[in-house]
């Protein structure tokens, strides 16, 4: 049997991408095969498809570090054929082939089983970046935040994480104040249900004074460097900040003092290798809070001929809400 996938080569220093009818001989080893019916263009995703960052070190390569779809073969005793399944991290879409595809195989230890009442396309509207604003959500209610305890903040709000972020705070009772750059994203913002809008300029740099008058309850960060900075000295007492992100860079020009006066949290979150237990709870609460309504909102829907251009565009800082890739189409 043969399917169809979008394969990056590289000869030499040149990247080229395509998308090509390759045979089930080709399929990586894996103990579950999966028909996609979607996946997503991440940031990663767009490194991936230009051969930028390092993270593809074999190829040819099919990206994708999501994908959403039935199981129709399956030798691991947790999936039968027919099951709805649901892949983000692992290393998957960059040191093996990934969801670009209308078919894989896969370990099916690396599966979560799609909850009930969320779709393939919706768990993909989601995708990695949902799961990670999930996990920062509950990293932050772990160390005891609360709705009634003030403002969240929620940075680089109009990417991928930051959307769904301030989605699911919202519908989980929080107020939500969301950080943006681009003006042109207000309304969008509001609509997912920031209550408060914050200029990016406004806390893009660091200042002289390691702490600031204290405003935020909590705080799931995707920019770090010198906003993060910034952040955790206006942080309440004993607040925490979910760092999922370096869009900003990944220095800290940053000093102790939040944390030795105010007892302030730092949370590193990665959805990467999470384990399976924790990913299925947050799945599990994605399923029950995430606004339908809303999620269909943040969605921008391409095929496979598209994810080379929006990889591309979401390296820039150029794409709103969620790419999601029906590979089918």
């Amino acid at each position: 049997m043969s399917f169809k996938a979008l394969v990056v080569r590289k000869d030499g220093d040149t990247i080229s991408q395509a998308v090509e009818t390759l045979d089930d001989s080709q399929l990586p080893p894996g103990d579950v095969t999966v028909e996609i019916a979607y996946s997503t263009v991440n940031y990663k995703d767009g490194l991936c498809l230009t051969g930028q960052g390092g993270l593809v070190r074999n190829y040819p390569h099919v990206p994708g570090i999501d994908f959403a779809g039935r199981v129709s073969a399956s030798d691991n005793p947790r999936f039968r054929p027919g099951d709805e399944v649901v892949l983000t991290g692992w290393r998957v879409g960059e040191a093996r082939w990934g969801g670009y595809a209308t078919r894989t195989r896969i370990d099916g230890d690396l599966l979560v089983a799609l909850p009930r009442g969320l779709s393939p396309r919706e768990a993909m509207a989601v995708g990695t970046a949902g799961l990670t604003a999930m996990l920062a959500i509950q990293a932050l209610e772990d160390h005891g935040l609360k709705p009634d305890q003030g403002e969240v903040l929620v940075t680089g709000a109009s990417g991928g994480v930051g959307s769904v972020a301030v989605a699911l705070l919202k519908a989980m009772g929080y107020t939500v104040a969301a950080v943006t750059g681009r003006p042109e994203n207000e309304d969008y913002l509001r609509r997912l249900g920031a209550d408060v809008l914050i200029d990016r300029a406004e806390i893009a740099e660091t200042v002289k004074r390691p702490l600031e008058s204290e405003r935020w309850a909590g705080c799931v960060d995707a920019v770090g460097g010198a906003m993060l900075a910034r952040v955790l000295g206006q942080m309440k007492y004993g607040a925490s900040v979910a760092a999922v992100g370096l869009a900003g860079g990944a220095s800290l020009p940053a000093t102790v003092v939040p944390f030795l006066l105010r007892g302030v949290n730092l949370l590193g979150i990665d959805s990467v290798m999470k384990p399976i237990p924790a990913r299925e709870k947050a799945w599990g609460r994605i399923a029950e809070a995430m606004p339908r309504d809303l999620l269909a909102s943040m969605i921008s829907e391409i095929g496979l001929e598209q994810a080379v251009q929006t990889g591309k565009d979401i390296l820039k800082g150029g794409v709103k809400g969620r790419a999601v890739v029906d590979v089918n189409a």
